[in-house]
């Protein structure tokens, strides 16, 4: 009953957050330099051209008004039309976004698998080799630029080893679309082939998008299995005589992994964010590429509908760990 109030008051807090998200959106949009309707016209455009444009789109409205046009249509799922492709920007944002969570969902995958297991050693084998060579690991792995890093790989592995392709999602026109996820879409089809040109593919943005959020899980990790070592809970179970791996993988890294999965919630936000430079290195057509072409164009409604859509993934992503929160320790749920 608790776990079910806790959910209901995470859902009752969703909207009142997307509202001030649809606002914030609102307001970056009107403080970029640049006037999108003088690009639309072009460079041969009159005064009187440019504002009739202006009427039309509806930018000479006062801002409050402008604002609850806004409001009413996100509501509608209306984003309004891509001033650079011409096309009603949620198809663009609706084409392109399975392969971005694609991208990302399996760098944090990747970077669990490998984080949790890593911070876990880590905290066991406390001020050993191993402990200083991942505390160096992980330290390189969050202050380095990501855009570097992805520079770096490409250089090595495409260009020097010829390993991996060098950018794109596959070589040929992918498999047929059923999810929008390809590694998916591959399994369904049963084509082997599409599956490992979709990997191969893959690799590089996720080895620059998952090396520094595993350095940020194995941080966390590390920090909250030594909190949970100390507790009483493991000297008791200690003095009982169980197994130190039995404490460790069964009782100690449930609560260590809290604060972890924390974490993994606010990651997720912070790839699809560095996506857009990584999609933009790696040429990867997802919502980071079509990002930063929008900036480029001074798409500002293309630009306004990115930001919605990635703040309420983030949202969305952190509603769920709040609620995991309540499954792994009951005691959130009071």
């Amino acid at each position: 009953m608790k776990l079910f109030v806790l959910i209901l008051n995470r859902f009752f807090w969703f909207f009142p957050t997307v509202l001030g998200l649809m606002i914030i959106t609102f307001g970056i949009s009107h403080v970029i330099p640049a006037d999108p309707v003088a690009f639309l016209a072009g460079d041969n455009a009159t005064n009187e051209q440019i504002e009739a444009l202006r009427h039309q789109l509806g930018l000479d409205q006062p801002l409050h008004t402008q604002l609850t046009n806004y409001i009413f249509r996100l509501f509608q799922g209306d984003f309004g039309v891509s001033l650079y492709t011409l096309r009603p920007i949620s198809d663009d944002l609706s084409s392109r976004l399975p392969a971005t969570l694609e991208l990302t969902l399996v760098s944090v995958l990747v970077s669990a698998m490998i984080g949790i297991p890593l911070g876990v050693f880590s905290a066991v084998h406390r001020n050993s080799a191993l402990d200083h060579f991942l505390r160096i690991f992980t330290v390189s792995g969050l202050a380095m630029a990501s855009f570097w890093f992805a520079i770096l790989l490409q250089l090595l592995f495409a260009m020097e080893w010829n390993l991996t392709p060098l950018q794109g999602r596959v070589e040929s026109w992918g498999p047929d679309v059923v999810t929008g996820f390809f590694l998916i879409d591959s399994i369904i089809a049963w084509d082997a082939e599409m599956l490992w040109d979709t990997v191969s593919h893959m690799f590089l943005p996720v080895a620059t998008l998952a090396y520094p959020a595993m350095a940020t899980i194995v941080r966390f990790t590390r920090a909250g299995v030594l909190n949970a070592m100390n507790s009483n809970y493991v000297l008791y179970e200690q003095s009982m005589g169980f197994p130190r791996s039995v404490i460790i993988w069964k009782y100690v890294l449930r609560n260590a992994l809290i604060g972890t999965i924390t974490q993994i919630g606010l990651i997720f936000g912070v790839l699809i964010a560095n996506a857009v430079v990584v999609e933009a290195v790696f040429d990867w057509p997802g919502l980071g590429y079509y990002a930063v072409q929008s900036i480029l164009q001074s798409d500002y409604n293309a630009i306004m509908g990115f930001t919605f859509v990635v703040g309420v993934i983030f949202i969305i992503v952190n509603l769920l760990v709040d609620i995991s929160h309540g499954f792994i320790d009951p005691r959130e749920s009071r």
